[in-house]
């Protein structure tokens, strides 16, 4: 049985303060892997303190040394890609597939804010005034568990390109994958105290974190309950905050959509990372005249939705994280049946001969009325609903009617017609007839799916605070 006893502090693994001892599972096997010492307060508070201190030095950093930096980085990263690949297999149970997607984006966002330092300026002119982007000065990053490596590099990654300093809380749950990927990190060299990692629990570390005085922004990726939380207590000291939140992410079917690329494209959407993603299509709108033939389809290509070890290639949906979020999942399968929905693949309990883990039946059903639970609050698992509309300008409504705008797609061989639905819904992303990786471009939600970007330059600027100097000019 793996242990993690240390935190990183100040360019070196330390004792934690903390002291309390939280249980590691492999989620395929719901047998216990590895225990982890969690950091509390008093460790939070030592690591905004190095990070306080590293931040006056390394602000005066070149554009060439950051980058230099992130280079490094990205190499000692992408030099245990087998290792970190096989800890994430182990800790948290995704296929091997979406392991390694992981590990490779993770590796790559230190490279791509390297490339991008390559043009941006800091320094722009605005009519007679200079205009200095400068950083903020000490950064949270609170990630959670269903993509810690990529959580955690693509936001230092704007920490160091931005010239700031980082304190990470990653989720308690990952803390096996988080020590890996730490030892990584301090081979690249990097000056002591700019970036600090204390693995601990949001009422503990990410509240101390949050509510201190010497943190100028937080950087959230979770649930939106707690990222309403975290705003308004950041507003007591005004950080600046990026919050990347929950979906009930719209699949518009439209009429002319070629089905036979559609639906297995929706069941993809709806099952990303074992559908514990909230950029997961999970509501997939058809016309009403075809939703017979949705369900055909549908049936047929669920079959190909493998659920199994996810250490095995062919497998395409592992198990979900935990027993609690193995109950939650149930309890809105039971929630759909009780509210009337079709059931038409899939239900209750777990995948014949896969009982030993927290496995899920990958469920769709069809039917659904937009008031019904499963078509209104986030699942995060594979559960899709398939709802009916009866013209495009009711598609659009329905798709818009939630709370959240974090992603949306659209399928329709009229790419034209694509595109005008496309530009009418409520999302900070719309993907039309596929699912894309865009690292380069913005990426963050409308409404209760969070406030501000990330990834490019619109997520570097998150991380920067103009200044205006007038005057400077000599008459």
């Amino acid at each position: 049985m793996k242990t993690v006893n240390q935190v990183y502090i100040n360019g070196r693994f330390v004792t934690p303060h903390g002291e309390e001892l939280f249980d590691l599972y492999n989620p395929a096997t719901k047998t216990v892997i590895g225990r982890v010492r969690l950091a509390d307060e008093v460790d939070a508070q030592t690591a905004i303190a190095a990070a306080k201190a590293a931040y006056p030095e390394f602000r005066q950093t070149t554009k060439a040394e950051r980058m230099d930096y992130l280079q490094r980085l990205h190499d000692a990263v992408a030099a245990k890609t087998a290792e970190l690949v096989d800890r994430m297999v182990e800790e948290y149970g995704a296929p091997r597939s979406m392991s390694s997607g992981t590990v490779a984006r993770a590796a790559e966002a230190f490279r791509l804010a390297k490339v991008l330092l390559e043009t941006f300026e800091f320094e722009k002119q605005a009519g007679a005034a200079r205009v200095v982007l400068e950083p903020l000065g000490v950064v949270g990053l609170i990630t959670p568990w269903n993509a810690n490596y990529s959580f955690i590099c693509s936001k230092l990654a704007m920490v160091i390109a931005s010239g700031s300093t980082a304190v990470i809380k990653p989720s308690e749950m990952s803390a096996l994958q988080t020590q890996l990927l730490t030892e990584c990190l301090h081979e690249a060299g990097l000056p002591s105290g700019v970036f600090n990692i204390v693995t601990g629990r949001g009422d503990t570390v990410g509240t101390e974190i949050v509510r201190h005085q010497d943190i100028a922004k937080i950087s959230f990726t979770g649930s939106t309950r707690v990222g309403k939380r975290i705003a308004r207590e950041a507003v007591e000291t005004m950080k600046r905050v990026t919050l990347e939140l929950g979906g009930k992410s719209p699949n518009v079917i439209l009429e002319d959509a070629d089905l036979e690329k559609a639906i297995p494209l929706a069941l993809s959407a709806v099952s990303i990372n074992s559908g514990q993603a909230c950029i997961a299509g999970s509501r997939l709108l058809v016309p009403e005249r075809l939703l017979d033939e949705v369900i055909r389809l549908i049936k047929r290509h669920s079959a190909d939705l493998t659920v199994g070890d996810p250490r095995q290639k062919s497998t395409r949906i592992g198990p979900l994280v935990s027993q609690i979020q193995y109950d939650r999942v149930q309890g809105y399968i039971r929630s759909g049946i009780a509210q009337g929905a079709e059931l038409i693949v899939g239900g209750e309990g777990h995948p014949e001969g896969l009982e030993q883990g927290y496995f899920v039946r990958p469920t769709v059903f069809a039917r659904v009325t937009p008031e019904m639970t499963i078509a209104r609050e986030e699942i995060f698992g594979p559960v899709l609903s398939v709802l009916t509309y009866k013209s495009e300008t009711q598609a659009i409504e329905m798709a818009n009617d939630t709370v959240y705008g974090l992603q949306a797609y659209v399928s329709g061989t009229d790419l034209q017609r694509a595109r005008r639905v496309a530009e009418q819904l409520v999302a900070g992303r719309v993907f039309i007839n596929g699912l894309y990786d865009l690292p380069q471009a913005p990426f963050g939600g409308f409404k209760q799916s969070g406030i501000g970007r990330e990834f490019g330059t619109y997520g570097l600027e998150e991380y920067l605070e103009p200044k205006t100097i007038a005057g400077h000019e000599s008459s």
